[in-house]
């Protein structure tokens, strides 16, 4: 007797196309809130070091659209808060650029392609981007610890975003594929 060969099962994708009209926009959405949420939080006296608000929106790109939109939110969230707000200062603006871009790109295709769970794939997303700014901020600051230790009080946020984010991305894939599924918007 013999038997089928048998196959892997194969579910729907887990993050949305990301160059459909729709998701631009959302991505657009989101990027603008990489731009709003730092400049709120300086206006308001709140500590950005702590609550790391422009990394939030770079990693759901990711995690919701792929590395592809991931990258692209990441890389233009710092240059267009320099443009409108100032911050972050240059030359550490190319540092966030790059720290931003590899959250949003590993974060998706960790996701994406190797079909990593949400966590992982955001606590390795946090790791290498993490690790990319601390060797760039170094070399530019001349300081590997001074600037490792810039970065210490982001770390209960970090773990914050390893934690909800994945929620997150997961909510906001589902309700997209369900406006999609009856033509609705949402």
């Amino acid at each position: 007797m013999t038997t089928a060969p048998r196959t892997q099962r194969i579910g729907p994708a887990v993050t949305l196309p990301w160059l459909k009209a729709h998701a631009i926009v959302l991505q657009g959405a989101l990027l603008a809130a990489a731009v709003v949420l730092p400049a709120a939080a300086h206006a308001t006296g709140a500590p950005v070091r702590w609550l790391l608000p422009m990394h939030w929106p770079v990693i759901l790109a990711g995690l919701a659209y792929g590395p592809g939109a991931g990258l692209l939110v990441g890389l233009l969230a710092p240059a267009a808060s320099l443009a409108t707000s100032g911050m972050p200062p240059a030359p550490f603006v190319f540092v966030m650029m790059a720290e931003l871009g590899i959250y949003g790109f590993a974060a998706g295709w960790l996701r994406e392609k190797l079909g990593w769970s949400g966590w992982l794939a955001t606590a390795l997303a946090l790791l290498c981007g993490r690790g990319a700014a601390i060797a760039l901020g170094g070399l530019l600051a001349g300081s590997f610890a001074g600037v490792a230790a810039a970065y210490a009080p982001g770390i209960p946020c970090a773990i914050a975003q390893i934690v909800t984010l994945p929620h997150i991305a997961r909510w906001w894939v589902a309700r997209q594929r369900k406006a999609g599924a009856t033509g609705g918007r949402l």
